[in-house]
């Protein structure tokens, strides 16, 4: 991605965020100069990987495939007492827009439709190998109730609802088409987003960037080269 894409999103998405009346820690919104000053203050963000995340998993189709991401609290799975015992995100797509189809292997997550369009989501089970079940029918919770759904079939979460995702569970899910821009929030367990991304399809979960101008905010997965 360029970072003038990364630029220009970021801005989509606080003015969405903002539209929402959703708002941001303080250093959703700080410059790289703001960050720098505060370098000493920023051991826990940086390790857990707090704020603003943008990828298209290396596809280079962002308005198709990929997401901006914005991580409010996280904590570490090889420490404790970094953090918090749970995570929680904001993941805000635009109209069609779309994450890969992946499952997590440590991680549960609640995914929340905060506002704005409407969530789509496909899901699967997974084999012992790891490849998608494409046959068998899939559990799940849709605010604490139980379902069956068929493997693939599209499920619909509108404002206000939520799905439950377990680990080993597929899914795909999208903005749908038509409906508008969507905020999504995810409330889980612990997120590693380094070790715990299994993907059908795609594998680089961070994008690689060419530099065409100046940061706006800096990404989570970006501390250690621009701080």
């Amino acid at each position: 991605m360029k970072r003038s894409e990364i630029n220009k999103s970021l801005v989509w998405a606080k003015n969405l965020l903002e539209a929402h009346q959703i708002k941001l820690p303080p250093f959703g919104y700080w410059t790289l100069e703001d960050w720098r000053e505060n370098r000493a203050k920023i051991d826990v963000i940086k390790e857990v990987m707090l704020g603003w995340d943008i990828t298209d998993y290396g596809m280079h189709t962002f308005n198709e495939l990929g997401a901006v991401l914005f991580t409010l609290r996280n904590g570490s799975l090889k420490d404790s007492s970094i953090g918090t015992p749970y995570a929680e995100k904001l993941i805000i797509l635009k109209d069609g827009q779309r994450l890969p189809n992946h499952y997590h292997a440590s991680k549960t997550e609640d995914i929340i439709n905060r506002g704005g369009g409407v969530l789509a989501i496909k899901l699967y089970n997974s084999l012992p190998n790891g490849a998608v079940d494409e046959h068998s029918d899939v559990e799940i919770e849709l605010d604490g109730i139980k379902y069956f759904y068929k493997a693939g079939e599209t499920i619909e979460v509108h404002p206000g609802h939520s799905i439950t995702l377990r680990p080993y569970m597929y899914h795909l899910f999208w903005a749908k088409k038509g409906a508008g821009d969507l905020i999504c929030g995810e409330v889980s367990s612990i997120n590693d987003d380094k070790t715990d991304n299994y993907n059908a399809d795609v594998e680089q979960r961070f994008s690689v960037i060419e530099e065409d101008e100046p940061i706006i905010h800096p990404l989570c997965n970006e501390y250690e080269e621009v701080l």
